[in-house]
């Protein structure tokens, strides 16, 4: 059983067999016997292991779209793998059954055997172009993303994480050349929503953010808008200055309606009309695309050219059902619409 004594990386050892991890901004300092935050990390006889190496929860091909990722490989699949585990708490957390369930459950870890190299067969046996971390945070199984991602690349697949960018400087640096592609939860923009919701602090997300960007790696952002917590005027105007400013105007910006979930139930589901005005924010501040998702029908779905303003991809759900673009270009008007093509 490989996966139950694959050494994690990114640790060093402290004294009276403690160790470090440094994996995550929440470096936990873990004691024999003991687990990090995330409840996949734990410190054997001062040796940190990864306990989800090669156990998945969830493998599926999934359209790229459902990431979300509206502006990399358009309209392709994407083989998406999980495990158990997370590295944050936040009380509306939408896939808790796996993602909090070492947290919620005794240390309970789930999952079918699965090594990286199965994963990129099933990949290429499943026509997909890309292998998507998602599901729960994929930086809490960093040592099987890596070892996937890498093998990924050997075959021509690209690499995409689904993450709320909790991920240090040096497990960025470590996955980076093999990165293709993000989708960054920026979950609000004040610490003490981090800090009362996630259990997390908003400095480090935004600094992964820059980092991505600075390393080439295509970023798209969601945000999830709940009732009376983080849809303030003032703070997505904040939030959206902050994305077209250090990210860049080409950056999407995913606004996502919240319905009661998990810890979360004393909040309603969010109200179309904030969804709008959360939309109207981010055009303002500049930003070219900015989509509304979890409201089917409204037209938030579709890509927009940002010179002639028409619908240049639209889409029903996580399908397209019409696509106006070549070599990058608008067909209607050769205004360049940023992305990843296929």
């Amino acid at each position: 059983q490989r996966h139950a004594i694959m050494e994690a990386l990114l640790y060093r050892p402290l004294d009276d067999r403690q160790v470090r991890c440094d994996l995550c901004h929440q470096r936990c300092t873990i004691a024999e016997e003991k687990r990090g935050i995330c409840g996949v990390r734990h410190n054997r006889a001062g040796r940190l292991i990864s306990l989800v190496f090669g156990r998945l929860v969830a493998a599926n091909a999934d359209p790229i779209e459902k990431k979300p990722l509206y502006h990399f490989q358009p309209g392709s699949r994407s083989y998406s793998i999980a495990t158990v585990g997370c590295n944050f708490r936040c009380r509306f957390c939408q896939n808790a059954d796996i993602a909090q369930m070492p947290a919620d459950r005794d240390g309970q870890i789930m999952g079918r055997e699965m090594t990286p190299e199965s994963v990129v067969a099933a990949a290429l046996a499943e026509r997909c172009r890309s292998i998507a971390y998602t599901y729960t945070e994929p930086t809490v199984f960093f040592e099987m993303a890596y070892e996937t991602a890498r093998l990924a690349h050997d075959q021509g697949l690209k690499n995409v994480f689904v993450t709320n960018g909790y991920m240090t400087a040096e497990a960025l640096a470590m996955i980076a050349p093999v990165l293709d592609g993000a989708n960054v939860d920026l979950k609000a923009f004040s610490d003490r929503f981090y800090a009362r919701y996630c259990g997390a602090k908003l400095a480090p997300v935004l600094e992964t953010l820059k980092a991505m960007k600075q390393c080439g790696i295509w970023v798209e952002v969601t945000t999830l808008i709940i009732p009376g917590l983080n849809d303030d005027a003032a703070e997505l105007e904040r939030l959206a200055a902050f994305m077209a400013e250090e990210l860049g105007a080409e950056t999407p910006w995913h606004i996502s309606r919240f319905h009661p979930t998990y810890k979360l139930l004393d909040r309603p589901p969010t109200p179309v009309a904030t969804l709008k005005r959360a939309h109207d924010i981010g055009l303002a501040a500049g930003l070219r695309y900015v989509y509304m998702g979890n409201v089917p029908g409204q037209g938030g779905e579709n890509t927009v050219c940002p010179g002639c303003g028409k619908t240049v991809i639209e889409r029903r759900g996580f399908s397209i059902k019409g696509y106006h673009i070549e070599k990058g270009r608008c067909r209607l008007c050769n205004t360049p619409v940023d992305g990843v093509e296929l």
